[in-house]
């Protein structure tokens, strides 16, 4: 089923409002609408596929979650639309450098969050980045100040080592503000904690991704090394184990 609209574009939260009672239930956690009709191979990539390499620790740790799927997305451009200068969902393929790929609307009471994911003319693997990128953002939000101590720890380890390097390009530029505004950089502060909480979003991001897909990091002068990389994944795995039948490393997948 899709939505009537009109020529109109509508902001990412007047969107997902319009269609909150026609969400199709996915599972205890999830609900889904497709704002344009969709195949069953499709509803497969873009829903089933994802959310099933779900850990279930993390699922239990998630708001429930409204999904809904429209063609593309689009940044505000300063001047109001509808009321708003937010994200609004297009009908047609935004101008160069105004597309995103996913927003978040309004969670309310807390209860539900509502993610609006774009699918036009985005491959399939970088769909399923955003989405768990955005599932990285909701759950470490939602930790806040109790964000992992473990991995927190582990942190405060690669600080006190002088490792450089980070898993995203987010995460870099807050730990070169650390760096830079903070002499002991192991210090609770809060730059430390914006740090941290962004560390742990690009981490899991690529954690979630690897279980569901084949994924390959990038190396580069800002990429975190693969030894200590391969740290922070195995506590993400021992934190929240990949459901069964899904693995984290390749030598998992051979059974060795």
């Amino acid at each position: 089923m899709s939505i009537e609209t009109n020529l109109d574009k509508l902001s990412v939260e007047e969107f997902a409002e319009r269609c909150r009672e026609a969400m199709t239930p996915l599972g205890s956690k999830f609900s889904y609408f497709p704002a344009i009709p969709l195949t069953e191979e499709e509803v497969q990539e873009y829903l089933n596929e994802p959310i099933a390499a779900l850990p279930p620790a993390l699922i239990a740790a998630l708001p429930n979650l409204a999904l809904v799927l429209v063609p593309y997305l689009e940044k505000p451009n300063g001047k109001v639309q509808n009321g708003t200068i937010g994200e609004y969902v297009s009908f047609e393929k935004p101008g160069e450098g105004r597309q995103i790929y996913v927003a978040e609307a309004s969670a309310g009471d807390g209860t539900l969050a509502k993610l609006v994911l774009a699918i036009k003319d985005i491959a399939i693997s970088e769909y399923h980045y955003h989405f768990y990128r955005a599932l990285a953002g909701i759950l470490g939000r939602g930790m806040g100040e109790n964000l992992e101590e473990q991995y927190v720890a582990l942190l405060r380890e690669e600080l006190s080592n002088r490792v450089h390097g980070e898993v995203d390009h987010a995460g870099w530029h807050l730990k070169q503000a650390l760096i830079r505004r903070q002499t002991n950089v192991r210090r609770e502060t809060k730059v430390f904690r914006e740090y941290a909480l962004q560390s742990f979003v690009d981490t899991m991001t690529l954690y979630l991704h690897g279980i569901c897909c084949d994924v390959d990091v990038e190396t580069g002068p800002r990429q975190l090394p693969s030894r200590f990389l391969r740290k922070r994944l195995e506590l993400l795995e021992i934190l929240f184990p990949p459901p069964e039948g899904y693995a984290v490393f390749p030598e998992e997948i051979r059974g060795e």
